[in-house]
């Protein structure tokens, strides 16, 4: 229940007020499927996984797929992920089915792989970056189109903050909060964020940073990237006002309770977080990465951009911010129209839904 399912699962309501019903298979265990359900999605069960845990192979799947696709008879299919697209893809070419792959991610894949994704009708890039480093794998330029992620502006607004979080973690009124929203991973920088914010904390003792996300994989590597990262959030000058929240389904509520967010990603395809800090008002202090200029292409909308791996940049950035009010503050309104303009769910999900009437005509 990662961004791309979280983008997906906020067009789905205006899709289907143009006229489209969905089905999603996934697993049925799991907060993807509780959340599907939860909302009134039909839903059939689809794991990649056996009953041990373990991957199926390539071409089991796709027999799956092509038995599931005979039961559903959908009149298009929607992979909603990189890795699901070059899966499908052959099975939706052998079917005959208009379809569409979603690229979600900036890595590198097989040429093979790239023959699969070649397979749908459609491509869709969530950035003009993402779309540029898939073509230059060999991804075909004319089925290969650009359709940013949008935000619910209703959901992620505006709003006076409470107090509450630091009446949950038990912090004075007077600490300004700092959050960090995603996967505690390499490629997310939750390293270069915490240096950052240790940089920030030096200068500004009323800071509190708080972590909100957990580590999905499960590889070595990235379990002692965790560790080594709550380590150091517990060494001199961070001990007690860095705070590990985990998985929060109150993330529209978190932010409007921060006065900034920091965001230290190595690569970003399009941060759906920065879409909902932009909608949110919360001014943001970024990684010129990937796709994330495209969110905020003029300095001083919405957010701050800062070269990768900096962590001093970045504290820069931050400490002229929180002590400018003002210019938080406007930073924080010009992000909010910048999410009005260009990244309103309605505004994205009419575009996808031209998409689809393009490929079902």
């Amino acid at each position: 229940m990662l961004g791309g399912e979280r983008s997906m699962l906020a067009t789905l309501p205006a899709l289907h007020r143009a006229g489209f019903q969905a089905t999603v298979a996934c697993p049925v265990k799991g907060l993807l499927s509780q959340t599907v359900q939860q909302r009134g999605i039909s839903l059939v069960e689809w794991s990649l996984h056996d009953p041990h845990g373990q991957r199926r192979k390539l071409s089991d799947l796709r027999l799956q797929l092509a038995a599931l696709l005979r039961v559903v008879e959908p009149d298009l299919v929607h992979a909603n992920s990189l890795s699901m697209a070059r899966l499908a893809g052959p099975v939706v070419d052998g079917c005959d089915l208009p379809s569409v792959g979603h690229l979600r991610d900036i890595v590198k894949v097989s040429r093979q792989a790239v023959e699969d994704l070649n397979c749908h009708r459609c491509l869709i890039a969530v950035s003009g970056a993402t779309r540029k480093f898939h073509i230059s794998q060999g991804v075909d330029p004319h089925r290969c189109v650009v359709s940013h992620n949008g935000v619910a502006l209703d959901e992620f607004s505006p709003r006076v903050p409470t107090g509450y979080l630091h009446r949950e973690l038990g912090l004075p009124e007077t600490a300004q909060l700092i959050v960090t929203v995603g996967q505690i991973g390499i490629r997310k920088g939750t390293d270069v964020a915490l240096e950052a914010v240790r940089r920030v904390a030096c200068e500004r003792p009323d800071i509190h940073w708080l972590v909100v996300g957990e580590r999905t994989s499960t590889k070595d590597e990235s379990q002692e990237f965790e560790a080594d990262v709550r380590r150091s959030a517990s060494a001199d000058g961070l001990s007690g006002r860095t705070h590990f929240l985990g998985t929060r389904s109150d993330v529209h509520d978190v932010l409007c309770e921060c006065c900034l967010l920091l965001h230290a990603a190595r690569q970003e395809p399009l941060g759906r977080v920065l879409l909902e800090a932009a909608a949110a008002g919360v001014p943001v202090v970024a990684t010129d990465v990937g796709g994330t200029s495209e969110i905020f292409p003029t300095t001083g909308d919405g957010g701050l951009l800062v070269p990768s791996e900096s962590p001093a940049a970045m504290a820069a950035a931050a400490l002229a911010l929180l002590g400018d009010e003002s210019r938080r503050r406007a930073c924080g309104q010009q992000g909010r129209k910048r999410a009005e303009q260009a990244f309103d769910i309605e505004f994205t999900a009419e575009r996808l839904g031209r998409q689809y009437e393009t490929l079902l005509s």
